[in-house]
């Protein structure tokens, strides 16, 4: 493999073959999906130009992906300082090279390719963390939303499933699986330093806060006129279901949307405004960021020695 990554011509092929890809997967589903109705769409656009309306809505995305590479940078600061230029580079070339793998996994890789082969294990931990905390974050945002808009019988399985799986976790945590253990785990954590470990939480929170109100203010713009609380708690359990469904970066809006149809049906919103609009959110927050993804990508070149 290293030898491999090293063959010039080997690695443009493999380069071009993942941006070529990720932009074949985004065509493909935005024209062969039959749920968006683009002239509604575009005479809706029409209807609504503002400049500054959009520039907001972009401020969201901008600030979506900046608090993600911030959060990569300070995580990284662990094995060795990055720039904010080094962590965008990383953080959107990875992204780009995980749009077409299970649940952006190729994402792991993409990072681990910029450090040294010997580091590879630290750059998926910590990408791992990275993630992980977002994760976190959308079980426990998603399971309030679940209690606020009625679903509570649905929240308090998964409280009693979190419940288990932390005593199964605390029972079982010397036993190895692979030479790994929840003790050990927990240990590698622990050499983490705290200010990291709470600067990574602060981050994530603020960048799901960013996201979720984009959402909620898309569909203002869609003159979608329900209470906050309710949309908001929506919008979570949207969030924490749809995080839950394997899937593909690329089909990341086919499954959100078919989420959110569920939800946002029963509070009365036409159906194709949930499916544009969790279509615009995935083309703001994953289309554009993968096409100056793609940029770094064919620029990419192995720390692998």
């Amino acid at each position: 493999m290293k030898n491999l990554l090293r063959n010039k011509y080997f690695l443009f092929i493999v380069k071009l073959t993942i941006v070529l890809l990720s932009f074949y997967f985004i065509y493909g589903e935005l024209k062969n999906n039959d749920q968006l109705d683009w002239q509604k769409f575009f005479l809706l656009l029409e209807q609504k130009q503002s400049v500054l309306g959009i520039a907001f809505l972009l401020s969201f995305s901008v600030a979506n992906r900046f608090l993600e590479i911030l959060k990569w940078q300070n995580l990284v600061a662990f094995i060795k300082p990055i720039s904010v230029g080094e962590s965008t580079k990383q953080v959107l070339g990875a992204l780009t090279a995980g749009i077409f793998t299970p649940n952006g996994l190729g994402e792991y890789a993409g990072k681990a390719l910029y450090f040294e082969q010997k580091k590879t294990k630290k750059i998926i931990f910590l990408n791992l963390i990275c993630n992980g905390i977002q994760m976190i974050l959308t079980v426990l945002f998603g399971t309030i939303g679940l209690f606020i808009i009625g679903y509570w019988k649905w929240a308090l399985i998964i409280i009693g499933l979190f419940c288990f799986l932390l005593l199964a976790s605390f029972l079982s945590k010397k036993i190895k699986i692979k030479g790994y253990s929840i003790e050990k785990l927990l240990a590698k954590l622990n050499e983490i330093p705290k200010t990291i470990h709470r600067k990574n939480i602060l981050l994530a929170i603020f960048r799901y806060m960013v996201f979720s109100h984009q959402y909620y203010f898309l569909f203002l713009a869609f003159d979608v006129d329900l209470p906050y609380l309710t949309m908001m708690a929506s919008i979570a359990a949207v969030y924490f279901l749809a995080s839950s469904l394997p899937s593909f970066q690329f089909l990341d809006f086919a499954v959100k949307g078919s989420v959110a149809l569920f939800f946002f049906e029963k509070l009365g919103i036409n159906e194709w405004i949930v499916i544009f609009i969790s279509t615009l959110m995935w083309f703001l927050n994953v289309v554009l960021p993968v096409v100056i993804g793609s940029y770094f990508v064919l620029k990419f070149k192995p720390k692998w020695n």
